[in-house]
């Protein structure tokens, strides 16, 4: 093939990919835009996920009329001069790509007026081909609204999540973005519904309930502001008692910037060491601040990742103040919260676990789940012989002996299995309900309510009676009777917590997904020491399983010995 010059369309439809990759993407970029041009009040609107909408208005300075039509040539900002400018950025926005970007793959609809300018000005731009501008009256500020998105590369659209997932990516963006800038007001409109909203006082932790929910912003603990060597941090942090599943709300900003480290997360998960159990993680909202001259930003199209000059100086700096903050503020607490107990369970192995020195002496963490079931050389796929209890290994695996050889048994991954399997026929035989005394009223973040809407119909087949009871509250008046010893708030939030965007191998089967992450919590720990009557029962229960061999999310519950191969090791056999 020749060589030769591509052609402007797909040129410019390259570059955006780079700088658009989803909905989201076209608000990180509208917004901060906002941000550069000092608004104090930011709205958010989107319909179909952000496929069909995306529109953001805000009352920033605004674009002078004759500076519109340049306003969307690709390279074109009013933030960088020379290249020594790029080593020292100070705004969010500064190659001059966004809107270029988002018009090279929508229909975009810009309108704009300063105070000096009498009239506002209003642009079209139809797949990266401007009209002519025209004079409209509009409020001072600035107001794009991008329609179809995608709409002349629909290869890019097929890569896109549901609409409820890009819905969730925006809310969590526009919360976050909220949390760095308190005294701006953010309001979030999706589907025409209310999706978030901050009052704009500068009241952080005011912001910080409505991103994460009453309950949780009235246990973090502020930062008191640390420097070190040019460095400075600040923010929220959680108390060992309040954690997740995942590193996902553990939040960075750099000097006002949204960013992605993988270094920076872990110095804060490091600073939690020995307070957090072992796969458990904290909620930290953290705001940095260093000299811009000694960070690069222009390192990622998205601008999402940062290169520092000294990365362990900040990386020290977080770490340290986090720790401090910790032990100086937070208050002791059990590491490992009591499991629940099915039928022919005791409560003595919960309450060892529930006592800190036992649980800092025994914590493991928990394996990751592959992408299916992994097949041990040797085990069927059938039922399980009849085994005899032997015990236990490391407070984490049962040792069994059957017929044909040895069975070491994950005993997290087989409760999972045997509770799962009871929900689903409890589920089906229409009897998995257990009425409270008295409703519980649980307080959700705008995120978890998102959620939790999608999911109320799965739970009520499941044995949950929930109800809504206002804008992010929700009224639990039953729960699966294998929930019923958590309380109802934590065992609503089960369901919410360990949420996965692409959970296998249930992907196709939304409810049995929901009733499989309800059982990963819901089954006994690795690290937690059981008696022996308790590991009889488990193998017991895993035995009448239809499905012995892997827990609900695909992992082995079982290694399996034979005879043969322990006789081969032991070299009585060649």
């Amino acid at each position: 093939m020749t060589i030769q010059i591509l052609p402007q369309e797909v040129a410019s439809a390259i570059a955006a990919g780079e700088v658009v990759e989803r909905p989201v993407s076209v608000v990180k970029e509208l917004v901060e835009n906002a941000l550069d041009a000092g608004a104090r009040s930011i709205a958010v609107r989107i319909e179909g996920g952000g496929r069909r909408l995306v529109e953001v208005s805000d009352d920033g300075a605004g674009i002078p009329a004759e500076e519109v039509p340049l306003a969307v040539e690709r390279h074109a900002t009013s933030k960088l001069r020379t290249i020594d400018d790029l080593f020292a950025i100070r705004t969010l926005g500064f190659r001059g790509e966004a809107l270029a970007s988002i018009a090279a793959v929508a229909h975009l609809e810009l309108i704009s007026r300063t105070s000096h300018d009498p009239k506002g000005t209003r642009l079209r731009v139809e797949g990266g081909n401007a009209g002519r501008p025209e004079t409209v009256g509009a409020p001072a500020g600035t107001v794009v609204r991008v329609q179809d998105l995608f709409f002349n590369v629909p290869a890019r659209q097929k890569f896109l999540k549901s609409e409820e997932t890009e819905r969730r990516r925006i809310l969590t963006l526009v919360s976050r973005y909220a949390l760095a800038y308190p005294h701006v007001r953010f309001q979030l409109t999706q589907e025409d519904r209310p999706g978030f909203a901050s009052s704009g006082s500068g009241d952080r932790r005011e912001v910080l309930s409505a991103v994460f929910g009453l309950d949780v912003a009235r246990e973090m603990i502020a930062l008191p502001s640390a420097e070190g060597r040019g460095v400075q941090v600040e923010g929220y942090i959680s108390p060992p008692a309040v954690h997740r599943s995942n590193r996902r709300e553990v939040t960075l900003f750099v000097n006002g910037r949204w960013i992605q480290d993988a270094a920076l997360t872990a110095a804060v998960v490091q600073a939690y060491q020995g307070l957090l159990m072992v796969g458990r993680y904290p909620i930290a909202a953290l705001f940095v601040a260093v000299p811009p001259e000694t960070v690069d930003v222009n390192v990622h199209p998205a601008k999402a990742e940062i290169r520092f000059r000294e990365p362990e100086v900040v990386f020290a700096t977080v770490q340290r103040a986090v720790r401090a903050t910790l032990l100086g503020q937070a208050p002791a607490t059990a590491l490992v919260a009591p499991a629940v107990w099915g039928a022919g369970w005791t409560e003595s192995a919960a309450a060892r676990a529930a006592d800190p020195a036992w649980a800092i002496a025994h914590a493991e963490a928990p394996a990751e789940a592959p992408a299916g079931p992994i097949a041990q050389p040797g085990l069927s796929a059938g039922k399980l012989p009849l085994l005899r209890s032997i015990g236990q290994v490391g407070a984490t695996y049962l040792v069994a002996e059957g017929p044909d050889g040895l069975y070491l048994i994950d005993q997290h991954a087989a409760h999972e299995r045997v509770l799962f399997e009871r929900l689903m026929q409890q589920q089906q035989a229409g009897v998995a309900s257990q009425t409270l005394l008295e409703p519980v009223t649980v307080e959700l973040s705008a995120a978890e309510s998102m959620v939790l809407e999608g999911q109320v119909e799965i739970l009520r087949r499941l044995g949950f009676d929930v109800e809504a009871f206002g804008s992010t509250a929700y009224r639990v008046r039953a729960v699966p009777p294998l929930l019923a010893h958590l309380p109802a708030a934590l065992a609503l939030r089960v369901v919410i917590e360990d949420f996965e965007e692409d959970e296998a191998p249930l992907v196709d089967a939304v409810e049995a997904r929901v009733a499989a992450r309800v059982c990963k919590r819901a089954a006994v720990k690795s690290g937690q020491v059981l008696s022996l009557v308790e590991q009889e029962q488990l193998v017991r229960d895993l035995e009448s399983c239809a499905v012995p061999r892997s827990c609900p999310h695909g992992r082995p519950t079982m290694i399996h010995l034979s005879v043969d191969t322990l006789e081969r090791q032991f070299g009585r056999r060649g």
